[in-house]
């Protein structure tokens, strides 16, 4: 058999949900008089930022004047000019006049900006997880390039998914990205809460067949284990949490060779180990 003495650390114990990438917020970018579209400054998908000149205009009166009236009045030289820009920083996702030479009338739509500040991710949770989901609650965005961002949930929507049978949690990014809409991440999220507790080998920690108790077998003497009840907090792959009772740095807590044994004992050491 073999034992460990108890460690002291932290397990946080993550849960993985998946969520998809959205803009909430679009900005309709639309032609304030007729005109004529002399120049096409984007693209589809360009990133642009506020303020951004995306098309020049120019009025009918002044496309009809031509050139002449700069010579009769200096000051009229950019009549009927007018410069269309982005009200917002964001990302290029319809682009309804792309050719310059188009007459456009009042309130024709020239483009769509998707608001870069108001990119969030649809995060689909169990019912019986909403609880680690709570408003400002933070969580870690795993991108596809397996880059980690931390993001804070913001609101959880009002209806559940009939056949998943899950609600979407909004959570946001805290930092400004500009991302394709409806890219699939995981979400981590924490169970537990960021504080110290006794850790052991899993293999430690013995349980009934319903996981209901839990116990290990700590030796009393070179010779002789007893059962002790445990209780546990996170866990992980390797190792788990025992929030009661507290242990002693000197205590031998038999990790190979326990399963199956009564309640008291008689054993035989042949390696002890540190963790």
């Amino acid at each position: 058999m073999e034992v460990v003495s108890i460690s002291n650390g932290l397990i946080n114990d993550e849960l993985t949900f998946f969520g998809t990438s959205m803009y909430l917020k679009r900005n309709v970018v639309t032609a304030p008089i007729p005109a004529f579209i002399t120049q096409v400054h984007v693209k589809l998908g360009d990133k642009v930022s506020k303020g951004a000149v995306l098309y020049v205009l120019q009025s009918k009166e002044s496309r009809a004047l031509g050139n002449d009236i700069s010579k009769i009045d200096s000051t009229l030289t950019n009549f009927g000019i007018i410069n269309i820009k982005a009200p917002t920083s964001g990302i290029i996702t319809t682009l309804d006049k792309q050719q310059p030479g188009d007459y456009v009338l009042e309130g024709t739509q020239l483009c769509t900006i998707a608001e870069s500040n108001d990119l969030v991710f649809q995060v689909n949770v169990p019912f019986e997880f909403t609880k680690y989901t709570k408003t400002g609650d933070i969580c870690t965005l795993i991108f596809p390039d397996n880059s980690l961002h931390s993001a804070t949930f913001t609101k959880a929507l009002t209806t559940m998914n009939v056949t998943a049978q899950t609600q979407t949690i909004l959570a946001k990014c805290n930092e400004i990205l500009f991302l394709p809409e409806n890219m699939m991440v995981k979400v981590g999220v924490g169970k537990g809460g960021r504080h110290t507790n006794q850790i052991l080998p899993k293999s430690c920690v013995l349980s009934a067949e319903m996981m209901q108790e839990y116990w290990v077998m700590k030796l009393i003497n070179d010779s002789t284990a007893v059962k002790i009840p445990v209780t546990i907090g996170n866990k992980n792959a390797d190792k788990i949490e025992v929030i009661a009772p507290k242990f002693t740095s000197t205590d031998k807590i038999i990790s190979i060779g326990n399963y199956g044994l009564p309640d008291t004992a008689f054993v035989s050491i042949i390696s002890t180990t540190a963790k």
